[in-house]
C-alpha cells in the first residue's frame, strides 16, 4: 500500500466517478466474503468502487480503510457512501499514475 499523491488521488477520482459500484455493503457489514471477493476483483481490475447501503450502520471512511487494510489497497476517496479503491496490479496494469 503506498501513499498516493494528491494529483495521482485525483486522477483516479476522476477515473472512479465514472465507475459502476461492483460491490455493495449492506446491513451484515464487511464480512470476510465480501472482504475475499474484493480481493479477488483486484485481480482483474485495479480500480474498484463500492456502495455502501442505506442498512449499514458504519460510516463509509472506516469502512474504506478497512477495506484497504485487508486488501492491501489503498483509498482513493470516500463520497457520501460511495468508496474508491485502488491497487496496482502486477499482471495486468492498465492505470497509469501521473508523477
Amino acid at each position: 500500500m503506498k501513499e498516493l499523491t494528491s494529483k495521482q488521488r485525483a486522477y483516479l477520482s476522476g477515473l472512479g466517478s465514472g465507475l459502476e459500484p461492483i460491490f455493495q455493503i449492506g446491513k451484515s457489514s464487511l464480512t470476510p466474503e465480501v472482504t475475499a471477493a474484493i480481493s479477488e476483483a483486484f485481480n482483474r481490475r485495479e480500480l474498484i468502487k463500492i456502495s455502501v447501503l442505506k442498512n449499514c450502520a458504519d460510516d463509509p471512511k472506516q469502512l474504506a480503510e478497512m477495506v484497504a487494510g485487508r486488501t492491501k489497497s489503498t483509498v482513493v476517496c470516500v463520497i457520501g457512501k460511495k468508496i474508491v479503491l485502488y491497487k496496482e496490479s502486477k499482471d495486468h496494469k492498465k492505470i497509469e499514475l501521473p508523477l
